[in-house]
């Protein structure tokens, strides 16, 4: 299924229900994992790339990325370290080397450990719907972010992620979709 962001289908924006108020929620989860279905439309591609495996993560600073289908890969954000691994070869930078990479990685650790000084740092937000089912859409605030990224959107359903929609500036997008999370420790 994939991500429907017309407005019509979120509930009218609850009095208060503002990214301090969403924060808070996603806060109570302090480590989970789920599966992952994505696909990714490409311009000069006929139809979309599929992928599929889990994610993870343990707040404040780890989340992973594991890839299982086409192919094995995965990418691990453990503090400033990212660790790349596919095809049998590991590689290791330093987040803040690819600033916009680094931006990217920290909406969705963001949004998953539930820091709003993160979010608001990086990105312009705009919090609809309510604590039962809301939507997060993050415009960058850099440049030149902003040249290479649109927006992305974040659909939840209580302290669950569902959904990670983004948009590039040259119209390619990638659709997320997880299921809900196994909690590994509880919320």
């Amino acid at each position: 299924m994939l991500l429907v962001c017309a407005a019509a289908l979120w509930p009218a924006h609850a009095a208060g229900f503002d990214l301090q108020a969403l924060t808070t929620l996603l806060a109570q989860r302090k480590t989970a994992e789920a599966r992952f279905t994505e696909e990714r439309f490409v311009s000069g591609i006929e139809g979309p790339l599929r992928a599929s495996g889990v994610l993870s993560f343990s707040a404040p600073a780890r989340f992973e990325r594991r890839t299982l289908e086409p192919t094995q890969e995965s990418m691990a954000v453990d503090g400033n370290t990212i660790t790349l691994k596919r095809g049998g070869r590991s590689r290791q930078m330093a987040m803040d080397a690819v600033p916009e990479v680094g931006a990217l990685l920290e909406a969705v650790r963001g949004t998953l450990t539930g820091n709003a000084v993160t979010l608001d740092k990086h990105f312009t937000t705009r919090v609809e719907g309510n604590a039962a089912r809301w939507l997060l859409t993050l415009v960058p605030r850099d440049a030149r972010l902003a040249s290479q990224v649109r927006e992305m959107q974040i659909a939840g359903l209580q302290s669950d992620v569902r959904s990670v929609a983004l948009w590039l500036a040259g119209g390619d997008r990638s659709v997320m979709n997880i299921e809900p999370p196994h909690l590994a420790t509880g919320k």
